[in-house]
């Protein structure tokens, strides 16, 4: 847990506590799985990866900036030294922006409902970059989880690949690049997270990819790429809002609150709304054999992420 979140003992919990927990974490998950679906929405207008990505970020850089300014005068918070800070601003950077920009620009590929679920790899990932550059061995239940996720993943693509051909296959790269982006910043941030708060350096690092967004933009689109119709601006905010800030806090807050396990648990929840979302909204058809395949990414990747209880 982190150092500066103050959290009642376990005996002490009164039922709230976990009923919140729960439905924050699952509110967080719906809210994030809402994000590709406006992105494809936005899409429909026009607008290109960039523009949309400094959209979205510049429309919650006021949240994060007001979190970071009240996080870092909280009293009882560590010191956040310049070393601490600049590892922040990089893992919020790899993170936030480099991982969000290869999902956008995936994203003009393959379904909302294939993004989500190839997103949802990531803890496959945390398990192979544990291997290679913490010395964790991968167990025999690592082992199923990977074999398991990606024999979904495989069966997912092959269906769609008829469709699509070789933008499926980039469209997927991308989006399972941001997956990888994400990864690296669990693994090397865990450890950082516990010594500066996870409001704190939530904040921080969206702060900088919010900045990154921006000046990619202005160095690579001109202003007039701005002259976009409503509702794309309309979108914009909402994916702010709905999809980033309060995702992100929430799902913090009910990290603090029922622990990782159960978040991972109800994070299964993420492709088969998206996908839901997706055929509702976008019209995007869900084969069986997609379904089949989706079914096997959740059960591998829930074989690592419900085994580490002693994490929470």
């Amino acid at each position: 847990m982190q150092a500066t979140d103050t959290q009642p003992a376990l005996a002490e919990r009164p039922a709230y506590w976990w009923i919140s927990g729960l439905l924050l974490a699952t509110a967080g998950v719906l809210a994030f799985s809402v994000r590709p679906v406006i992105i494809k929405l936005a899409y429909g207008y026009g607008v290109d990866a960039i523009t949309l990505l400094m959209l979205r970020m510049l429309f919650s850089l006021p949240f994060f900036l007001a979190v970071a300014v009240w996080s870092g005068g909280r009293r009882g918070g560590a010191p956040m030294t310049g070393r601490t800070l600049a590892a922040t601003l990089a893992l919020g950077i790899t993170s936030y922006y480099v991982a969000s920009f290869l999902d956008f620009l995936g994203l003009q590929y393959v379904s909302a409902g294939i993004g989500r679920l190839l997103l949802f790899l990531y803890p496959t990932i945390v398990v192979v970059l544990s291997a290679l550059f913490l010395g964790k061995p991968i167990r025999g239940r690592e082992v199923a989880s990977l074999v398991i996720s990606y024999i979904g993943v495989a069966l997912v693509l092959s269906s769609e690949w008829g469709h699509g051909g070789s933008d499926i296959a980039l469209g997927a790269a991308l989006v399972f690049g941001g997956a990888v982006c994400y990864a690296i910043y669990l693994v090397a941030g865990s450890r950082l997270v516990e010594r500066v708060g996870s409001m704190r350096f939530t904040a921080y690092g969206m702060t900088a990819a919010s900045v990154c967004c921006i000046a990619q933009f202005v160095a690579l689109r001109p202003f007039s790429a701005l002259e976009l119709p409503w509702q794309v601006y309309a979108l914009s905010v909402l994916m702010a809002v709905a999809c980033t800030v309060l995702p992100v806090f929430m799902t913090a807050e009910a990290l603090r609150r029922v622990g990782a396990n159960t978040v991972a648990l109800l994070g299964a929840l993420g492709p088969v709304s998206a996908a839901a979302l997706g055929a509702l909204i976008l019209g995007e058809a869900v084969t069986p054999a997609q379904a089949a395949g989706a079914v096997l990414v959740m059960v591998g990747v829930l074989l690592i992420s419900l085994r580490r209880k002693a994490a929470v």
